[in-house]
């Protein structure tokens, strides 16, 4: 009992900080104005490995901004927050497309094992707000949910915050013990970007470039 009462303040103590946070801003991260936000997403699009996809769940989509970008490469979107706040702004920013559809989850709980498999699943900058256990068992969900050719992407800020509850070594380090395959490997001094796959082959390789 002293377990799950502490869970459920913790999880309210989250959901009170992001609701204070889009609360305060349409954009707190400045996801639409700030270069290094830009860049960052034109990195994790470029990493992709396959030039477009079917299925994808964006867990932690915030105001939608990268959803915009994984919709045009995308026959349909699966996005999902903790805070209702961000997920009404992120509804606006994807007003008329019709193949994004937005949810309210909190992982590793909500995870949409029902709605699976996907072929690609993009959990940006969010690990770092669970507890080990809990991204353990996030990492364990999102492997269970690819399709045989898909691909599990994990992006994160590397600097410390008061917010954050587990390393952005942890968080990757959770990806990469599912078994998966590396494809890409990317380390700035601000952000990690690492893509894992069921299929090890390069882009080269598939592509024919590459015996």
């Amino acid at each position: 009992m002293i377990g799950r009462k502490n869970h459920q303040r913790v999880a309210k103590e989250r959901l009170d900080y992001f609701d204070g946070l889009y609360g305060g801003s349409a954009d707190p991260y400045g996801l639409r104005t700030r270069w290094y936000e830009q860049r960052k997403r034109a990195a994790l699009l470029a990493a992709l490995p396959h030039a477009r996809y079917g299925r994808v769940y964006e867990p932690g989509c915030g105001v939608g901004e990268l959803t915009v970008d994984l919709a045009a490469r995308s026959d349909h979107v699966l996005a999902s927050d903790f805070s209702e706040k961000a997920l009404a702004i992120a509804r606006e920013r994807t007003a008329g497309l019709p193949h994004v559809q937005l949810v309210r989850h909190a992982l590793p709980d909500d995870w949409p094992a029902n709605e699976a498999p996907f072929d690609l699943v993009v959990v940006s900058e969010i690990g770092y707000f669970l507890d080990a256990s809990a991204m353990v068992r996030t990492a364990t969900l999102a492997e269970a949910s690819l399709s045989p050719d898909g691909v599990l992407v994990a992006c994160d800020w590397r600097h410390d915050f008061d917010a954050r509850a587990l390393s952005t070594d942890a968080v990757h380090g959770a990806f990469a013990s599912t078994g998966l395959s590396r494809l890409v490997l990317h380390i700035e001094a601000d952000f990690l970007l690492e893509v894992w796959g069921r299929d090890p082959r390069s882009v080269g390789q598939r592509g024919g470039l590459v015996a």
